[in-house]
């Protein structure tokens, strides 16, 4: 596997984001050093972590000297606001021993405290400051992306979102399409729920490839970054062995059959109690 092989989004900040990394959701902080260079080996360029998961310390470790490898982290709703913000920044790039990080995002947008907009705002200045390179946000509705746009003028790069065959968030990509914003993938495998399904083992079938395989072709066909998670190394190669493939027409109806209006599995963000 080479590092070309690798396809890459340009976000509208002009910043090229690889279009698969690693997810470090829920990896335990004492192994996910251990987790992070296994993925280096396996070929990953992008990890993904936030504040909130308590692992920044293992991922920074992980990746010193590395500069090459993209890195998105994520400020937690207690630290929303202006001034917590850039103090919360610094203490992750601290955490991440990075001075500058490749894209950070308001983690979600916590309606209820009413500081998403300054939260944005700060995330404007370390734009402007050279101290990140791209910006964005996570679990934003319309709403709250017309909110910080109208205030700002200053569009997101990205919204991570949850999103996967069974939850396939179209009006929400269309919102993002229409306003250039990229649309990632979190839960991409839907928390496993979906690798039993006989629609996606057809698929695979026909491909010679796995379930997993076959979901993440879908993310990345469909124009989507995806982070997937795992802590195992059979898996962490498995998840990234997906470059020699495309599906087909078919498939992608097929798949597409598959969204459901209730397959959401994690929080709502407009009424999440966090």
């Amino acid at each position: 596997m080479t590092d070309t092989a690798q396809p890459r989004l340009t976000l509208a900040s002009g910043v090229q984001m690889p279009q698969l990394g690693l997810g470090v959701w829920q990896t335990p902080a004492e192994e996910t050093e251990a987790v992070v260079a296994a993925a280096l080996e396996a070929g990953y360029l992008a990890v993904d972590t936030a504040a909130i998961y308590g692992n920044e310390e293992g991922v920074g470790a992980a990746l010193a000297g590395r500069d090459d490898i993209f890195l998105t982290t994520k400020v937690w709703n207690s630290d929303q606001g202006f001034d917590e913000t850039l103090r919360a920044f610094e203490a992750s790039a601290g955490k991440l021993r990075r001075d500058v990080i490749d894209l950070y995002l308001i983690h979600w947008p916590a309606p209820r405290l009413g500081r998403f907009v300054e939260s944005w705002k700060a995330l404007i200045r370390l734009k402007q400051e050279g101290r990140v390179r791209a910006i964005g946000v996570s679990n934003f509705d319309p709403v709250h992306l017309e909110r910080i746009i109208d205030d700002t003028g200053e569009v997101p790069d990205i919204n991570q979102i949850e999103l996967h065959p069974r939850f396939q968030q179209l009006e929400r990509r269309a919102f993002h399409e229409q306003n250039r914003i990229v649309t990632e993938s979190w839960s991409p495998l839907g928390q496993g729920t979906l690798l039993s399904d006989p629609v996606l083992a057809a698929i695979a079938a026909r491909h010679g490839k796995t379930v997993a395989q076959v979901i993440l072709r879908w993310h990345l066909d469909s124009g989507l970054v995806v982070i997937p998670k795992s802590v195992r190394a059979d898996r962490l190669r498995e998840n990234i062995d997906v470059f020699d493939f495309a599906l087909s027409q078919e498939d992608m109806h097929d798949i597409a059959l598959l969204d459901d209006a209730d397959g959401r599995i994690g929080p709502e963000p407009a009424t999440a109690a966090f």
